[in-house]
């Protein structure tokens, strides 16, 4: 990414911060519950994955109460923020329309505001961990990393999937079914380990299953992360951020002709 490019959105982080916190405000300021439903959404998830699994299906994972929810509150922070992001062009074309700021803004912001429902998310799992007698150990180091590299990896998919949104709708709802698939795809409800051998290669393909296990690992299990899964996430990160950035470019030029 060109420097000049760089020191230009620094100038409007602002302006990213401000509507990011005004979109995350303004999903919840009809509701009678407000900002309690990002974190009721994942509890829900989890009581109803945690009976069928460890119930009908007898899934046996240590602290599988805090497997679960790990896995479920780090595909929230893709899958809302990619739901969010498809729309933040779209959703703000007054804006694209008569005002001049660079249009990554919208993108940054909707990104954003899915951390900031994330951070949420991941405090109520930190009041799990007391409740259910587990201490982080030094390994929570790894946490705010991996934190960042699922946000920017979720920035590289908004910066794609919203400028070819604004050309062709149908993005929406062809990355919904993505998403539903992925998440039945990802290790979230159940560990790796019970994956064929012969298809192991293929879902460690998906950086989310990396960006999972270390997140268990380091909050949950006190394991180093491995340094191929690190090495793995960065790479495939950044790969990520780069085309969706080029394609935003690619893109961008005629968003205000084409809302």
């Amino acid at each position: 990414m060109n420097p000049n490019i760089i020191a230009n959105l620094w100038n409007y982080r602002h302006l990213a911060i401000k509507l990011a916190i005004s979109d995350f405000k303004l999903r919840y300021k009809n509701s009678v519950l407000g900002f309690f439903w990002s974190l009721i959404e994942p509890l829900l998830i989890l009581v109803v994955s945690y009976v069928v699994f460890s119930y009908f299906m007898r899934m046996s994972v240590e602290h599988y109460q805090l497997f679960l929810l790990v896995g479920i509150i780090s595909w929230n922070m893709l899958s809302r923020g990619t739901t969010i992001g498809l729309n933040s062009v779209l959703g703000k074309s007054g804006l694209v329309n008569k005002v001049y700021f660079p249009r990554e803004i919208l993108i940054i912001s909707s990104s954003i505001t899915a951390l900031l429902m994330t951070l949420l998310e991941f405090i109520v799992f930190g009041v799990f961990m007391i409740i259910f007698d587990i201490s982080p150990t030094r390994t929570i180091i790894y946490f705010p990393i991996i934190l960042i590299i699922q946000f920017f990896l979720v920035l590289g998919l908004n910066f794609g999937l919203a400028s070819l949104n604004v050309y062709y709708r149908d993005i929406q709802y062809i990355w919904a079914v993505v998403l539903q698939a992925g998440f039945f795809a990802t290790p979230i409800l159940y560990p790796i380990s019970i994956i064929p051998d012969k298809y192991i290669w293929v879902i460690k393909l998906n950086p989310m299953t990396h960006i999972i296990d270390i997140f268990r690992g380091s909050m949950i299990y006190s394991v180093t992360p491995i340094f191929r899964d690190m090495t793995f996430i960065i790479i495939s990160t950044f790969l990520i951020l780069i085309i969706g950035y080029i394609i935003f470019l690619k893109l961008e030029p005629k968003f205000a002709e084409e809302i």
